[in-house]
């Protein structure tokens, strides 16, 4: 594997790490009612998942135009690390949702 396939799938798994991280605390801010914190903390994680996304779609055109990637382990944790990053945020953004109906019914 060369300089420049690590270098694309240590920016995946840095991409995918920061948005895994921005989402686990926007989860917390959330449980703890800071509602525009989590908001701002899911934007970041989304940011970071674009990021991620851009490097996985260049590295993607790079293979349709014949320059293929080589398939290692390394890149196979990246693609993992970016589909837990994926769900992670998904995740926060439903318990924002929850969290939100909570705070509603602890207000009543």
């Amino acid at each position: 594997m060369n300089d420049e396939a690590y270098e694309v799938a240590l920016q995946l798994i840095l991409d995918a790490g920061d948005a895994h991280s921005s989402a686990m605390l926007a989860i917390q801010a959330a449980r703890e009612f800071r509602f525009e914190d989590a908001e701002g903390l899911i934007g970041q994680a989304e940011a970071s998942l674009t990021s991620a996304h851009n490097v996985q779609t260049d590295t993607i055109q790079a293979e349709a135009r014949g320059e293929s990637a080589p398939l290692n382990l390394i890149m196979v944790h990246a693609q993992d690390h970016l589909t837990m990053a994926l769900m992670s945020v998904d995740n926060a953004k439903e318990c924002l949702n929850i969290y939100r109906m909570i705070a509603e019914l602890k207000n009543k």
